[in-house]
């Protein structure tokens, strides 16, 4: 009877750890990610909302802008981060352990004049006040198209273009305000200034070596070298979200204006943001170098060490989550 009551309580104990393993095995990957509050951000946002399929779940954090990803990178705070190429490239030249996996967007950039300065093209700024956000793509765009002018700048008085350096948040006040006379700016905030009618399009920066700035999707050397499964299933879900957005552009709106922005841009403003920007899987080695080039030129980013694409940039993850899904 001992016995027969020894093999049930063996039996039970492993029909519950038959049980129990496959829910302890079922627990989804945590993976932190680092995020900006923009329009073409929006595809990178939505996979917290994709991931439960691949055994993800995605927890975002917003930051004022890319520079700022980099020290929560280093401290292992977060895993993946979206942000500008300038923002990606300086972190990489002073030592944070980053590599490239993907881009996600381009575009997203507009020279803004004040309505009733009378600005109509870049010749236009000479002895005006420029806003622009420090350590961003459009920083760097900006001073491009101000060389390509032949206009010289500072952020002190005496040149042909004062420099004023404000948080993207800020600018589109500024300028509202009069306190500047034009700015370089993102989207859908650039697009608001014109749909508000504070502001009227002075260019779209594009027209340099550098052509439209690419955002990168960036990961953590450890995680790339480590958490290949789940990295690999992360760049599925960021393929799958970003094909969705471009397929479904209705949800792409409802998302980034309800969920992102909550209600504080109207479907105009997202529609001509989009208008200007675009949704994303890639990015070439060239267009990092070029614009490591134009840092190092411009000073932008501080770079101890400028990197080489080839060095950094690894796109493994992407182009096999490309094939399996079917997406060109």
């Amino acid at each position: 009877m001992k016995k027969a009551q020894t093999l049930n309580c063996s039996l039970l104990a492993a029909l519950a750890l038959a049980f129990a393993a496959p829910a302890a095995a079922q627990a989804p990957d945590v993976v932190r990610l680092g995020n900006l509050k923009f329009a073409h951000y929006g595809a990178v946002s939505y996979m917290k909302e994709a991931c439960g399929k691949y055994n993800l779940k995605v927890e975002e954090r917003m930051f004022p802008k890319g520079p700022d990803i980099m020290p929560a990178i280093v401290a292992g705070e977060i895993d993946i981060a979206a942000l500008a190429s300038d923002g990606a490239i300086a972190g990489r030249a002073n030592g944070v352990s980053i590599v490239t996996v993907a881009g996600f967007a381009k575009g997203g950039a507009r020279l803004v004049a004040g309505s009733e300065t009378g600005i109509k093209d870049i010749q236009g700024l000479k002895g005006k006040k420029v806003g622009v956000t420090r350590g961003g793509a459009h920083e760097l765009l900006l001073y491009a198209e101000l060389e390509r002018a032949g206009l010289s700048w500072s952020d002190k008085p005496g040149k042909d273009v004062q420099i004023v350096f404000l948080a993207f948040a800020d600018l589109n006040q500024a300028l509202a305000a009069k306190q500047i006379d034009a700015m370089c700016q993102s989207e859908p905030q650039s697009s608001q200034a014109l749909n508000k009618k504070f502001g009227v399009e002075i260019m779209k920066p594009y027209g340099t070596k550098m052509g439209e700035p690419v955002r990168l999707l960036v990961m953590t050397e450890k995680m790339y070298a480590e958490k290949k499964d789940v990295a690999q299933r992360l760049m599925k879900c960021f393929v799958e979200t970003t094909a969705l957005f471009n397929k479904d552009p209705a949800l792409a709106e409802k998302y980034v204006r309800e969920q992102m922005f909550k209600g504080q841009i109207s479907a105009q403003d997202f529609q001509d943001a989009m208008d200007n920007a675009d949704y994303t899987y890639d990015v070439s080695l060239e267009h990092i170098d070029i614009t490591t080039e134009f840092m190092n030129k411009y000073g932008v980013g501080r770079m101890q060490k400028p990197p080489k694409a080839a060095e950094w940039v690894k796109l493994d993850l992407l182009q096999k989550a490309k094939a399996e899904l079917k997406v060109k």
